[in-house]
C-alpha cells in the first residue's frame, strides 16, 4: 500500500491505503462536485432557491478510519467548500478541515503515482 497525503488547511497527513480505496473516495467527491455545481447554477436563478443536496459523509475502515464530511448546502461554489477530515486509529485522533479542490488535486496525485509504480 502506498502512502496518501492530503493537505489540510494548515499541515498535511499521510496514511497507507489502497488505489481502491482513493477510487472510492474520488467518486463519492464527483458527486459532491455535481451537487456544489447545481447549488451555484440554481442560486444565479433569480427568485428560485437551491434544492438542498445530501452531505458528502464518506467512511472507510481499514487499518484506520477515515471519514471525509462535506455539507454542499453550505457553499456558494464548489471552489470555497471545505471537507472536514477525521482519521483515527486506536491510538491518536486528527479532525481538520481541506479545501475541497486541494483533496481533489491529492487524490488525482496518489492515482498519477500508482500508474508510475511497477505491477
Amino acid at each position: 500500500m502506498a502512502q496518501l497525503t492530503i493537505n489540510l488547511l494548515e499541515g498535511s497527513v499521510s496514511f497507507s491505503c489502497t488505489p481502491e480505496t482513493v477510487s472510492a473516495m474520488q467518486v463519492a467527491i464527483a458527486t459532491l462536485m455535481q451537487d456544489l455545481k447545481a447549488t451555484a447554477i440554481q442560486g444565479t436563478t433569480p427568485g428560485q432557491r437551491p434544492k438542498p443536496k445530501p452531505s458528502l459523509d464518506y467512511c472507510y475502515t481499514g487499518t484506520i478510519f477515515l471519514e471525509l464530511f462535506c455539507n454542499p448546502n453550505i457553499y456558494p461554489s464548489p471552489f470555497a467548500a471545505k471537507v472536514l477530515i477525521t482519521l483515527r486509529d486506536d491510538k491518536i485522533r486528527v479532525s481538520a478541515e481541506a479545501e475541497l479542490t486541494r483533496l481533489i488535486e491529492d487524490l488525482n496525485q496518489y492515482m498519477e503515482h500508482q500508474g508510475d509504480l511497477p505491477s
